[in-house]
């Protein structure tokens, strides 16, 4: 029995939007391991194993899953089975990528998705007998656009992180490490709502000041400033992805007025969103406040990234990217400020670029919150 989140139409729509735009990339055929792009056309999840499953595709191309036969009947639960993809099953023993090339046919372009690995790639290459390239520029742009049923996933996944976030003070205290308090937030992932927990990032004091700090066995102390950076899949296998800074006990008040400024230029980039604007545009807006009040340099990251089956996807809120906004992308809007041997902040939400701009998934409260102290 299918347990797809969206009807087999929605991925029949996909994969007829892949390969027109591989027709127009001038692309052959399109060959999607495992990972992200295959869950997002097919429902297809997991990780690429040393027996290969690829879905190959393009414009001329019937599309097929070649797969271990092993993996079958998994294979008839996803939207291949409710749409009758052609299958080309295989044993240990024989040859997977001749099977590949038979799907592809004769082929002078071929794209790969970047989660295939090498130990793929190259014998996939050698059957077809010509250089491969990388399919992101095609398959990123059906991904890019997210339409009505995916944006109200996001919303879910959203509303679970923003209760997960309000929850945070019942267990964020000083004498606590963040090992501990982490635990207590992936429970909470889970029973608000989420399938799986995909990150928890506990950050107090000093250690707030590594953005991709995770968890220690640090224990909290008074007056500490901590960065909580949460997100899960929902069901359906869309992410959350939020972060919101707290204090134990009275904040420094230099510190409560550094991460004002940080709060001012979230909202500025939030409103910079419209479609039309650039991504370096959006960078541009949350930098510029930063830089105006002193603390462009403790800003060591770029302001954001899309967001749907994977938590970093395109587009990427960064300095340089001109890509222009389109109705329907959905990203974070995540401004940060270190400040080494210190302490760190950073203020994160999903935006929507809708007709009349910017639409937050996160509203819970941006601002530094005090919690409790033993």
């Amino acid at each position: 029995m299918s347990t797809l989140p969206f009807p087999a139409s929605v991925y029949a729509a996909r994969l007829a939007d892949a390969a027109t735009l591989a027709a127009e990339a001038g692309i052959d055929a399109v060959i999607v391991g495992p990972g992200p792009d295959l869950q997002y056309l097919l429902g297809v999840e997991g990780d690429t194993i040393e027996r290969l499953t690829a879905l190959v595709l393009g414009p001329g191309v019937t599309p097929t899953v070649v797969v271990p036969r092993m993996e079958l009947a998994k294979l008839r639960t996803t939207a291949a089975g409710e749409l009758g993809i052609r299958v080309a099953d295989w044993v240990d023993g024989e040859d997977p990528y001749a099977l590949v090339g038979e799907a592809a046919g004769a082929v002078a372009r071929v794209g790969v998705s970047d989660a295939l690995p090498a130990l793929h790639v190259i014998p996939i290459g050698e059957r077809l007998g010509v250089r491969l390239e990388l399919a992101t520029p095609v398959l990123r742009e059906s991904r890019m656009i997210k339409d009505a049923e995916e944006i109200r996933e996001l919303r879910r996944a959203g509303d679970a992180i923003d209760a997960v976030h309000r929850r945070v003070p019942e267990w964020l205290r000083a004498g606590r490490t963040e090992r501990e308090v982490a635990a207590d937030i992936a429970e909470a992932i889970v029973a608000e709502g989420h399938r799986t927990v995909e990150f928890v990032i506990v950050g107090s004091g000093p250690n707030g000041a590594d953005p991709h700090h995770e968890v220690s066995d640090r224990v909290i102390e008074e007056g500490d400033v901590v960065v909580v950076d949460i997100g899960g899949a929902v069901p359906s296998g869309y992410n959350s992805d939020s972060t919101r800074t707290y204090v134990v006990g009275t904040p420094d008040p230099a510190a409560a007025e550094r991460i004002g400024v940080l709060v001012r230029a979230q909202q500025a980039a939030v409103d910079a969103v419209r479609p039309g604007a650039t991504a370096s545009e959006v960078d541009a807006a949350a930098r510029t406040v930063l830089d105006e009040a002193g603390l462009g340099e403790a800003f060591l990251h770029r302001t954001g990234h899309g967001i749907g089956v994977s938590v970093h996807e395109e587009p990427y809120i960064a300095p340089g990217n001109d890509l222009v906004l389109r109705e329907g992308m959905a990203f974070s809007i995540e401004p940060g400020i270190y400040f080494a041997g210190e302490w760190g902040a950073r203020i994160e939400d999903i935006v929507v670029v809708t007709a009349e701009g910017g639409q937050r998934l996160n509203v819970a409260p941006h601002g530094l919150t005090s919690v409790g102290s033993d």
